[in-house]
Order: C-alpha cells, then structure tokens, then sequence
C-alpha cells in the first residue's frame, strides 16, 4: 500500500507535504468529575510504528477509544490523513482507512477461520455481510482471503474452528481480518496478551509485515517491552491521562522525567 505523495512541485511551485497519518490535537476525556485524559497532542508519520506505554489507568486504552470512534472526546481532535473525523462514526473512520484489535479477540469463534478472513474480505467489497451464504472458493473474497492466511501464517488451520485457535492464531486471524479492510492506520490493543511465549515471535513478525509489507502506519499499546521496543520508531509514555514523553526508545528509556514518573513501577 502506497502512502500519499506530495504535489509535484513546478518552477515556481512550492511542494505540498502530506498530512500525517494520523494527528491527535489536545484530545481530553473528562468522565463527571474525572479527567480521564488531558490535552494529549502528537502526530503519527505515514508508515511509522509508534508504541504507547504507562501503567494501569494511564489512559492508553481509553485513548484508543477515542481514536476509533468508540468515544467521543470532551474535547480536541482526531485526523485521519488531515480529515477530522472526531466526531465520526467507527464505520465511517474504518471506510477512511482505521482499524483496530481489541485486547480480547474479536473473531467469530463457530466459523471456520477461512470464513472469518472470507466475510471480512467480503464486507471490504462491498457486498453484505452474511454468514449464511455458501461462497465459492474461487470468488474474489475467498481468493483474498486465502492470501491474507497464508501471509499470516494460517493457511493450514484454513478449515478449523476459530474457536479452537490459540490466542497467539487467533491474534493472527484477527490481522489477517483487518488486513482484508485495506487500513491505513492500525491500533494494536496489547496483541500480546494472553499469547504463549512459543507464538511471540511469529505474531511479532506479522505485526512487523503490518509496516513492512502492507505500508500500514501502527500504533501500539503493549506490555511486553521486549516486542514493543523491538517494532517501534517512537514511544509515547502516558502518566495519569497526561502525555508525559513521545520519543525514540532509547530517548524515553534514558528520560530522567520517565524514570522519576516509573521509580517502582513496570511501564
């Protein structure tokens, strides 16, 4: 997938950047007399992996809901390749190119996992949804969905109950799935948690394909730092609703203000 390229500049031209993936300009949450979260501000460049980092209650899952429309902010805004979309439904910022996992699966566990990967394929196509009908193997949407388990890694589990996954493939059905929607901006909500230590490397390296193979642009909240500082180009730390660092690991990890902030705390 291409990223957005500037205007062609002429004699006399000047050059158009493009926007960045994703913009979040003082984005708060306040919960009755709570602030949940308070004038968070960072840009995402197309195609970089950022990773976001903070204790319980930090905010970072609260975050990604207001990202991907599941909240709406008590103020600020969320931008999506320079197109607000603060006030967007989740189907209309997932038509402008958002995708997202959750921390618990969000698969169809009484399908096989070829259905699953096919009826995702098929909604991107703008057919309806439906669970019911027979699809031919050879149609459009089994074809892509058959590449996208393969490229993940699942191709022979194709005909097994997604139920009956481990989390670590379930995690990866869940990518091949948001793949099949062609998104541009991923958030990845803790994809680690509850996986094997034997399926980390093969999920880290499908989340790596996310960037490397599909141009996608990640945002990543994890708790396994090993992985996380092993994918991202930036990290973003979150402090009780505040964003406290957005930098590079090495950067954030030598922050005095971070180490302070995390004295007897795991981020």
């Amino acid at each position: 997938m291409s990223a957005p390229h500037p205007a062609a500049a002429g004699p006399g031209t000047a050059t158009v950047a493009a926007a960045p993936a994703l913009e979040v300009r003082d984005l708060s949450l306040r919960i009755g007399g709570a602030q949940i979260l308070e004038d968070i501000t960072f840009t995402i460049p197309t195609g970089q992996i950022v990773g976001v980092i903070g204790p319980n209650g930090a905010g970072k899952t609260t975050l990604f809901n207001l990202v991907s429309g599941v909240r709406e902010p008590t103020s600020g805004q969320v931008l999506l390749a320079g197109r607000d979309v603060t006030r967007a439904s989740i189907t209309r910022r997932a038509t402008a190119g958002l995708g997202r996992t959750f921390q618990t699966s969000s698969i169809f566990p009484g399908l096989t996992v070829h259905e699953n990967a096919r009826l995702a394929a098929q909604v991107t196509e703008g057919r309806p949804l439906s669970l019911f009908a027979r699809p031919r193997r050879a149609d459009a949407a089994s074809r892509r969905a058959d590449a996208l388990l393969a490229e993940v890694g699942l191709a022979h589990r194709s005909e097994h109950r997604a139920g009956d996954l481990s989390h670590g493939d379930k995690r990866k059905l869940e990518i091949a799935m948001l793949l099949a929607t062609d998104p541009q901006v991923v958030l990845l909500d803790e994809p680690m948690a509850g996986v094997a230590s034997g399926d980390v490397p093969g999920l880290t390296e499908v989340i790596r394909g996310l960037h490397r193979d599909h141009g996608c642009t990640v945002l990543m909240v994890e708790h396994h730092m090993e992985v996380l500082l092993g994918l991202v180009e930036r990290v973003a730390v979150l402090h009780f609703g505040h964003l406290l660092a957005l930098d590079t690991p090495e950067a954030v990890m030598a922050d005095p203000t971070v180490q302070s902030a995390y004295l007897g705390e795991s981020v």
